[in-house]
């Protein structure tokens, strides 16, 4: 009996090895870049996660150095596929920006994070 167990034990733990592991979005690129200078104030903020995100269940935040919120609350999908969100932004002055973003990956799990931008004067 004991010779029987051991390649089920073996099997097991073999196909255990090669389960798909669930992967999390995480931040890949953003535009504005993270921590970059921009000359002049963009339009919107363009975030490319790591896997494909269900937009209705993320969200992206833009607040000025004083907290303000100066993003339009708008988040949805951007041209490139399901792993890009974007918000649109209100005009925007000279000074340091802060993002705030939280996703839902299509495989449900939830990340977040934050970086900043800066538009010059």
């Amino acid at each position: 009996m004991r010779r029987a167990t051991l390649p089920i034990l073996v099997l097991t733990a073999l196909l255990a090895a090669s389960a798909p592991a669930f992967a999390h979005a995480f931040l890949k690129s953003s535009t504005p870049s993270a921590g970059s200078t921009v000359p002049s104030a963009p339009a919107q903020v363009v975030i490319t996660y790591t896997e494909g995100v269900e937009p209705g269940f993320s969200a992206i935040e833009v607040r000025d150095a004083a907290g303000k919120r100066v993003d339009k609350g708008d988040v949805h999908a951007a041209p490139g596929g399901n792993t890009r969100l974007a918000v649109d932004l209100n005009p925007l002055s000279p000074g340091t920006y802060t993002v705030v973003w939280h996703a839902t990956s299509v495989d449900t799990h939830k990340t977040e994070g934050n970086f900043v931008f800066t538009v010059a004067p």
